[in-house]
């Protein structure tokens, strides 16, 4: 599992999960970067995305970037499933492997909010920002603790997981799961064949059409797509546990911002409680996460901004240093936030 041991634990307990399960001795890691000021304004959290933990959000901050621990109290969260938080890999006997629980984001978030009030002793945050599933927490966390945010910012991410994106999980699953040694996630052994042939399909939807043809590649140091495919397969198949792999998958699929008691599945109505100012920040050419849902979010968001950003790369345009314009674009999407009333 990419990673490193550099990191703070917070206890929580036994955690009631939103889908009825329950979490047992769960565990947030977690890193922080800079220090809270007197005034306790300066806080910004970059939850984890897909396969990511708080090492791969250090691409986000840095001296004399929007994000600057010298200015901004940066808390990095990593999500369950990670396997740095509570996993399959890691969790309680009575959790671990094939018995863990469904866990959505909206567990995410309230344990991050748990973290954040008991034990770093924050009461505001200025951003919530990050990419992917971890932008998808951004619009949790707006819906879920309205007083409390600021800012938000999901780039390549979206409110809900739409039905095409459910339709990409379940191929990726499938690919996986077909591997017999997979044995219902009851394996003794590593399934790595289905490791391997889920790195391959993801690899095909991570970029766009056009970063394929125009051999764009070549920029990430493979001569060919082979070349590609292969190494997303090696990584997949010796760096990630599956369940880890399938139960993140799992809050993915389930993404919405409006199932539970308080909406019961009115999207808009959802949409329309966020009081935080947001940009939005899709690429034109994410094969998960397109433009169009963005538009339909923004529609019904009152201090929402749409900012579409055109690059081949697609959904993988939010990893960085892929794109350094990205980059850019992204941090001065981020200071207009940050530099805000």
């Amino acid at each position: 599992m990419n990673g490193r041991d550099d990191h703070e634990v917070f206890e929580l307990g036994d955690v009631e999960l939103v889908g009825g399960g329950c979490l047992r001795g769960a565990r947030l890691a977690y890193m922080t970067y800079g220090a809270l000021n007197e005034t306790r304004d300066n806080v910004v959290l970059l939850p984890t995305f897909y396969t990511g933990t708080h090492l791969r959000n250090e691409g986000y901050f840095g001296p004399g970037r929007a994000i600057d621990p010298a200015r901004h109290f940066v808390v990095s969260v990593n999500m369950f499933g990670n396997g740095l938080s509570t996993s399959p890999s890691n969790a309680h006997a009575g959790n671990r492997g094939a018995q863990f629980p469904e866990v959505a984001l909206q567990d995410n978030v309230a344990c991050q909010h748990r973290l954040l009030t008991e034990r770093l002793g924050v009461r505001r945050i200025r951003l919530v920002a990050g990419w992917s599933m971890a932008g998808c927490q951004a619009y949790h966390w707006a819906v879920r603790f309205p007083d409390m945010v600021d800012t938000i910012l999901p780039f390549c991410a979206s409110a809900r997981t739409s039905p095409h994106n459910q339709v990409f999980l379940d191929g990726v699953k499938s690919a996986l799961t077909a591997d017999p040694d997979w044995r219902s996630g009851t394996y003794e052994e590593p399934p790595v064949a289905g490791l391997r042939a889920f790195g391959v399909v993801y690899a095909g939807w991570a970029y766009s059409q056009t970063f394929f043809r125009d051999g764009l590649y070549r920029r990430l140091g493979f001569a060919s797509p082979e070349a590609l495919l292969e190494e997303w397969a090696r990584e997949h198949s010796e760096d990630w546990d599956a369940n880890d792999l399938l139960a993140m998958l799992g809050s993915w699929r389930l993404a919405d911002i409006s199932s539970g008691e308080r909406f019961q599945g009115d999207f808009e109505r959802a949409l329309a409680s966020i009081r935080a100012r947001a940009i939005l920040l899709p690429c034109a050419q994410d094969l998960y996460f397109p433009p169009e849902d963005n538009e339909i979010e923004a529609r019904h968001m009152p201090n929402a901004e749409l900012r579409v950003f055109e690059s081949p790369w697609g959904h993988c345009v939010g990893s960085p240093g892929n794109d350094p314009e990205f980059d850019a674009f992204l941090d001065s999407c981020i200071r207009d936030l940050l530099d805000s009333g």
